[in-house]
């Protein structure tokens, strides 16, 4: 081995690390790789495995030397010097412990066994990558590496395990990165690939790899730590990575035995759980497509997403959306079984399987038939399909690849900094969704974390409970969330006697002064910050679970700005992402190193951004480029070409602009834009968090004033939320505060809305006068308002399942007070 420095194994990706150098090279436990081993060796550069595709690599070229042999022969030379090395220090090693064992007791030999391994770690590692033996090919293009295979190192090095047996072995099918030929960057049918948008450096020309070969890295690094945490009957239950993996292995061959079809779908309706999981990743194993159907759905709508995806098998939850499923499963010609993970089913039918049973099916089924399907898996081919929440039209199926989902969580992950085996998150969002999707499943395989599952309940109130227990380091929260939060700590604050009031008030102010010194790359700590850390900050993040997080984001939905000061004046800045389905979730990331307050921070490594059209303001439509950039819509090629264009740009249908440094801001939405009788175009996102945050009973805002002549408002008040999670008629505490403050005894919203209390309806008309008053134009004033009698919820449709505005179903629902508002302004 070179004295420039040891070969380090980062994750299944061979780097040359400096650092490693050891002293003099005779302390290897083997003889070294030199130059004279490969006289012959081209001078273009020497070969580099990277997630087992051997990559040429100028970086490690040594001096000029005879280009006259072949890669492949100077390639052989090289691994039968390593191998012969290796295999006589494994004997040696074994010898060793053979005597070890005639002279010493066991529990000696167990402390010069490490030790043994320990010196040979190093090599073992950086080999582990270049012992296999396989044809692979980059866009349809030949790449032949013929490397010798690990059974006889592994057979050599058996003895040196001081692991127990384990009851099922990891099955390890020859790994390939093979791609499927493919010459266009899209595609609209389940069974064609795609061409990849690699380049010839840098993040984006990284080694595609299969979802089964990222899981793989996980479960042969970290097969005994705690992947999944479930709780049952209050008790928590853990499957390490390699319990996760068989699993999912067993699940597949149930699927394949119950008849699953190559890129036909596994539908799954449910709260998230580690059955949810299993069922995912075991049906992109058995060459299905991943499905989610939100549990909110109709039957009609589960109807809709099976009959797109040809869905073979559909997992649900439990009775109640068994339901669902059994109302139109006549009309669902490729379904041939229903699984339900939770609970016993309250009916017989040939077609039905409990959880238990399910996975029994394939108990017959061999390790090879699903090796081979493994086997024939391609990184550029669909493996999950995220169907979109349908607000303006029927639900799209954005169709990602093994490699949309790999590559994404391999690049942009990393900026987080987070550690191997180390972090642990909850999953609580829909999986169906493509943020809880990336970052509760393939963020954590990527990075062997642990998953929390949450209550079903967890949006209804019980998810803090789940986070104190779990304590994650990592943490999603869409804007209502994060809003709630705030909301329950305001209410909480107006409860405290005037001393901690102040405490709080001043403690505040320096944890908003002291991030955003650290926002702006000044960092200075403000006198008093720790004393305010450890009086106010350190018991609210206790309070919340969150006193081990290290990253609190936000997304899926704008967040206000008022929001995001108030936890930075916790000494907690949220950080905000953006992207789509359609970018496999992220496209900007923000850190802790490099954020900005209202923006969605910086595109990540790999991917480009460019803003079309723009106006004089520099906003533009957010356009993307990457490997993260979705295959198509499945059966959609019409939607398929309004979304990407023929350079394979993806069009998000998003506006906004860079600041100098390169933070992106969003201004709006071309859909969303209103554009007024008089022909000006508002975006009303904006306008409506200014609303919000001016005015502190109001929930919930809505812009009119599309094709109209002037703008008005639809607010709804701060209201309790039962147990389904549906608004009810009591305001809540810090609404109930905001009345006491204007002298009012009203304790419900229709209570408010009967009487018109003029001090309620003054203060929200005053709140709207300010925000008018910073308005840059006439035509963006607002002219009336109306308070709607109920709160905007999942469950009354108003709100998409990450709690995003479903501004067309809106309209249509209160299209009647919309139409008193403008007929009134009409008559006057």
């Amino acid at each position: 081995m070179s004295s420039e420095g040891r070969s380090r194994d980062t994750h299944g990706v061979t780097e040359w690390d400096d650092s490693l150098t050891p002293e003099p090279e005779s302390k290897l436990p083997f003889t070294p790789f030199t130059d004279d081993m490969c006289q012959d060796m081209s001078s273009e550069g020497r070969s580099r495995d990277t997630h087992g595709v051997t990559e040429w690599d100028d970086s490690l070229t040594p001096e000029p030397v005879s280009k006259g042999a072949t890669v492949e022969a100077c390639a052989g030379q090289r691994l039968i010097s390593v191998c012969s090395a290796l295999d006589s220090y494994c004997q040696s090693a074994l010898c060793q412990e053979k005597q070890l064992q005639d002279e010493c007791p066991r529990d000696s030999i167990k402390s010069n066994v490490v030790a043994v391994m320990a010196e040979s770690s190093c090599t073992q590692k950086a080999m582990s990558d270049t012992d296999l033996k396989m044809n692979s090919t980059l866009n349809g293009e030949a790449i032949t590496s013929e490397l010798s295979s690990t059974s006889e190192l592994e057979e050599a090095t058996e003895g040196l395990s001081l692991e127990e047996p384990r009851a099922v072995p990891l099955s390890t099918p020859k790994a390939q990165t093979a791609l499927a030929p493919a010459d266009q960057l899209w595609s609209t049918s389940r069974d064609q690939a795609v061409r990849l948008r690699m380049e010839g450096s840098g993040p984006a020309s990284e080694t595609p790899i299969t979802i089964h070969q990222l899981f793989m890295e996980t479960v042969e690094n970290y097969g005994d730590r705690p992947a999944l945490v479930s709780k049952t009957e209050g008790q928590w239950l853990t499957l390490t990575w390699r319990q996760y993996y068989e699993q999912c292995r067993a699940a597949a061959k149930s699927f394949l035995k119950l008849g699953l079809e190559r890129y036909h779908g596994v539908g799954i309706l449910g709260f998230n759980s580690a059955e949810w999981f299993i069922s995912d990743v075991g049906c992109i194993f058995a060459g299905g497509l991943a499905t989610g159907i939100y549990t909110t759905n109709s039957p009609e709508a589960c109807h809709y997403v099976a009959e797109s995806c040809e869905a073979n098998i559909l997992v649900v939850e439990n009775q109640k959306q068994l339901e669902k499923i059994l109302q139109v499963k006549d009309q669902l010609p490729h379904l041939k079984a229903i699984v339900q993970y939770k609970g016993e089913l309250q009916q017989k039918a040939p077609f039905l399987y409990t959880w238990a049973e399910f996975m029994k099916q394939g108990e017959d089924v061999p390790d090879e038939q699903l090796d081979a399907v493994i086997d024939s898996l391609r990184a550029n081919e669909c493996c999950t399909l995220i169907f979109t929440s349908g607000t303006t039209g029927n639900p799209k199926g954005v169709m990602l690849s093994h490699d949309n989902l790999t590559w994404t969580v391999r690049t942009a992950v990393p900026m987080a900094g987070f550690k191997y085996g180390e972090e642990v998150v909850v999953s609580y969002l829909p999986l169906s969704h493509v943020a809880a999707q990336l970052i509760d499943m393939w963020m954590c395989v990527c990075f062997a974390m642990t998953t929390y599952f949450a209550d079903p309940d967890a949006l209804k109130g019980s998810l803090v409970n789940t986070l104190k227990e779990a304590r994650p380091t990592c943490f999603l929260g869409v804007p209502r969330v994060w809003e709630k939060m705030q909301e329950k700590m305001k209410a909480a604050g107006a409860k405290a006697s005037p001393m901690r009031s102040a405490v709080a008030g001043w403690a505040k102010s320096i944890g908003l002064q002291y991030n955003y010194s650290v926002m702006n790359g000044e960092n200075q700590v403000p006198w008093g910050f720790m004393l305010a850390n450890n009086l106010v900050f350190k018991r609210v993040r206790e309070a919340l679970g969150l006193d081990r997080c290290k990253l609190c984001f936000t997304g899926a939905a704008p967040v206000t700005k008022a929001t995001l000061e108030y936890f930075m004046s916790l000494n907690m800045p949220l950080l905000e992402l953006y992207g789509m389905s359609e970018s496999s979730g992220p496209h900007t990331i923000s850190s802790n190193s490099s954020y900005c307050i209202a923006s969605c921070g910086k595109v990540m490594p790999g991917a480009k951004t460019k803003l079309e059209n723009t106006d004089q303001d520099g906003s533009g439509e957010i356009c993307f480029w990457g490997r993260h950039v979705f295959m198509g819509y499945l059966n959609m090629p019409d939607k398929t070409t309004e979304a990407l264009d023929q350079d394979g740009w993806l069009h998000s249908g998003d506006l906004g602009r860079h600041d100098k440094n390169d933070f992106l801001f969003i201004t709006g939405r071309i859909k969303e834009l209103i554009i007024t009788a008089g022909g000006e175009n508002i975006p009303p996102v904006l306008i409506e968090d200014s609303v919000k945050s001016e005015v502190a009973i109001i929930s919930n805002a809505m812009l009119i004033g599309d094709r109209l002549k002037f703008l008005s408002i639809m607010i709804t008040l701060k209201c309790v939320v039962d147990d389904n999670g549906d608004p009810t008629d009591a305001l809540t505490p810090e609404a109930l505060s905001f009345c006491q403050q204007h002298n009012v005894t009203a304790t419900t919203v229709s209570g408010i809305i009967a009487n018109k209390e003029p001090a309620i309806y003054t203060a929200i008309q005053e709140g709207i006068e300010r925000v008018n008053a910073r308005s840059t134009s006439n035509a963006q004033k607002i002219q009336k308002f109306v308070i709607l009698e109920q709160d905007f919820s999942i469950g009354g449709g108003e709100l998409g399942p990450t709690m995003k505005l479903r501004r067309p179903i809106v309209v249509k629902m209160y299209q009647e007070k919309i139409n008193e508002l403008y007929g009134v302004a009409t008559e006057k």
